[in-house]
């Protein structure tokens, strides 16, 4: 059965077998597979694990429902990790991702008219305020009013503070060597990029290979794989994801510090005034005496 339904989808599955059931369901709790199938004469079995993709575990259906209708058997389906109660559809964590990068993508842009007014230092502080209340209304959002998030509700908070903190250090940094283009810079990072390669409502299997590739080391897919990760399977993969999102961060600093060079550098010297020029006159007479 494994290789008939191999050679007619070719490339476009993946199919292994496993000898039992049980290493079948740690497989998809491990996240190696979406979906397994569980031979049977008259009641087989179909587990997947809509958590971790919804529009996966609906194309696994798909698919095996063809096996078992030409079998002229009905197919029982087990979720082995069911999404919370409050996200049923499973882009619960998909939308918050979407307001986090708009509310962090407009607090960078919020703070860039004070430029020439603020140092890069102080701007940078406030970006961090702005990140803290960010993720602090996100989770609050998240857990208690709409339920998408029902556990570790810290976990869940502090990568919301780091993917939004990145956006903003990024946003700082750039403004100062973009200027008028940044938002289209930043539109393209953190909306075209980033959500489109995120894997909220589409996971990496079921997207072309530019995008699927991106979801790899993008930071959006690092938030939203992260929060699976914790709320669903066991924090399985959870490192990585985190390191991801530590090094966008990083990578923001590292422009705003850039960033803060190079508006030191363009800073103009003042020109010193008519007293200070006086005394210096008067300094260099002094030193020298009077010439005759």
């Amino acid at each position: 059965m494994a290789q008939t339904i191999k050679d007619k989808a070719g490339d476009s599955l993946n199919v292994i077998t496993v000898p039992t059931r049980q290493q079948a369901r740690a497989h998809l709790m491990d996240r190696d597979l979406v979906g397994a199938f569980v031979p049977a004469p008259s009641h087989p079995e179909l587990m997947t694990a809509r958590a971790g993709s919804n529009a996966a575990a609906n194309a696994t259906e798909t698919i095996f429902r063809m096996v078992t209708d030409q079998q002229g058997v009905s197919l029982k389906v087990t979720d082995v990790a069911p999404l919370a109660k409050g996200d049923p559809g499973g882009g619960g964590l998909f939308f918050i991702l979407i307001a986090l990068s708009i509310a962090s993508y407009i607090g960078a842009l919020t703070l860039a008219p004070a430029a020439g007014m603020l140092s890069m230092r102080v701007r940078a502080a406030l970006g961090l305020g702005v990140s803290l209340a960010i993720s602090a209304i996100a989770i609050f959002l998240a857990g208690p009013v709409f339920d998408v998030v029902d556990h570790s509700y810290g976990t869940i908070w502090a990568m919301c503070l780091l993917y939004s903190a990145g956006v903003v250090t990024i946003g700082l940094g750039l403004q100062t060597f973009l200027k008028q283009l940044t938002p289209l810079a930043l539109m393209g990072l953190f909306v075209m990029l980033n959500l489109t390669s995120a894997g909220g409502l589409t996971g990496p299997e079921l997207q072309n290979t530019f995008y699927g590739t991106l979801h790899s080391f993008w930071n959006g897919a690092a938030f939203v794989e992260g929060t699976r990760s914790t709320l669903y399977f066991d924090h399985v993969g959870l490192g990585s994801h985190l390191l991801t999102l530590w090094l966008w961060l990083a990578a923001g600093v590292v422009l705003t510090l850039l960033a803060a060079r190079a508006e030191r550098k363009r800073r103009p010297r003042p020109h010193p005034g008519p007293e200070a020029l006086q005394a210096s006159a008067a300094e260099e007479l002094a030193a020298g005496g009077w010439a005759d």
